[in-house]
């Protein structure tokens, strides 16, 4: 070839990223520079197609709802919103970005607030985030416009996708490196206290949200288009979700009666005690406490009620248990909700206190964490709300906290 004609060569570059370059009348293709450009954020929202592309745009916020993005007071580390100009205030002209766990130490804007205004890049896959324009599970992150791949303390767990099977929960020892570093080696109150300020830092989803977050938490291993619902054990399609009386909705494990925190974001929106449920079962239950005994339940085989009281089915006692117990270390009373707390009672009412502890506590012991629970626990932080259920990774710090 004589590359001295090739300052006489015309032109073309073509839409998928090469040039075809005309050499004394014969086509050359070649890789285009700009084929590993980054996308502006206007470029990503405009593609939503699920391709895995490079976005480059300013940290403006973290998004906590499709219309929402905090500027200040960041109560998260899970997402960042960018936007091609480091003063955008318009959610629609933002790309709302998932940061996961090997990203969060300094991409999370509550570990990181000075991260705002800064330029970043992010590769990762351009699909919906929040139900508005995002980039999710991403494979790079980097400040500026290079995007080296990243050093986590611990080894990544893989991006979360549905699947016809479990997902694995990485061992609870990296856990304790890193997520759970302050707790460790404590008991009692000051145990307490440490979980306590770790799990309060939490992405907080609106109740609609919801609905989607318990079709991806609580989906079916050997269906993926069901969810297990979980005091009958039925598995039902994630669409039959509604308020007829064989759908399914979402129950309240710590019954939003119970300190009267209703369905505002907060506790009664927290996924790690909300569970998908038949609607008929869930109004059987009601606001009931827990404990043993009781009358068979319809529609939900191994489950007993009476008249101040609800038993699950054996196979989600120490699930529920859990639930409880989280509830207890995450909502202290500091932060505008109850003091959420179990107690030895069966008639709370609409008091903040849900019993009975012991009967919890002999459930825990009895039923342990199996893969559903740990693989749900793992998707609600990596996916969801950025925080874990200590009693899953842990569930002999229940007895550290509360005794036997």
């Amino acid at each position: 070839m004589d590359l001295s004609r090739i300052a006489a060569s015309r032109t073309w570059r073509l839409a998928i990223g090469f040039v075809l370059v005309m050499v004394a009348g014969v086509p050359v293709v070649a890789v285009s520079a700009s084929a590993a450009e980054s996308l502006t954020v206007a470029g990503a929202l405009a593609a939503q197609d699920g391709r895995s592309a490079p976005v480059t745009g300013y940290v403006v916020g973290q998004p906590t709802a499709t219309d929402t993005v905090l500027r200040s007071g960041f109560t998260g580390d899970t997402a960042i919103a960018i936007a091609d100009s480091a003063a955008e205030t318009a959610t629609a002209r933002m790309l709302y970005v998932q940061v996961s766990a090997p990203y969060r130490g300094t991409f999370g804007l509550r570990s990181n607030p000075g991260l705002r205004g800064r330029s970043v890049t992010v590769t990762g896959t351009l699909t919906a985030y929040f139900a508005h324009g995002g980039s999710k599970d991403p494979t790079a992150m980097s400040l500026g416009g290079s995007t080296p791949a990243p050093t986590p303390s611990h080894t990544p767990t893989p991006s979360h996708t549905p699947t016809a099977g479990p997902t694995a929960t990485p061992p609870a020892g990296d856990y304790d490196r890193t997520y759970y570093a302050s707790a460790i080696g404590k008991t009692g109150t000051a145990l307490r206290t440490a979980l306590h300020d770790v799990i309060r830092v939490q992405t907080r989803l609106s109740y609609d949200r919801a609905w989607e977050a318990l079709k991806d938490t609580d989906q079916d291993p050997a269906n993926p288009g069901n969810v297990i619902l979980l005091y009958s054990g039925r598995s039902q399609s994630k669409n039959s979700n509604g308020g007829d009386p064989d759908d399914w909705n979402r129950e309240h494990v710590w019954a939003k009666s119970h300190g009267d925190f209703g369905t505002t974001t907060g506790p009664g929106t927290d996924v790690h005690h909300l569970r998908p449920e038949d609607v008929s079962v869930n109004a059987a239950r009601g606001n009931k406490d827990f404990d043993n005994g009781g009358s068979p339940v319809a529609e939900a085989p191994g489950s007993l009620s009476d008249g101040d009281s609800f038993e699950p089915r054996d196979a989600v006692k120490g699930d529920v248990a859990r639930m409880i117990l989280y509830m207890a270390i995450r909502y202290e009373g500091g932060d505008g909700w109850p003091n959420l707390e179990p107690n030895q009672s069966v008639d709370n009412g609409s008091a903040p206190y849900i019993g009975k502890l012991s009967v919890l506590l002999q459930w825990n012991q009895a039923d342990p964490p199996d893969a559903f629970e740990k693989r749900r626990n793992q998707v609600i932080y990596d996916e969801w709300q950025g925080n874990r259920n200590p009693f899953v990774d842990h569930p002999e710090w229940a007895t550290a906290i509360w005794g036997n």
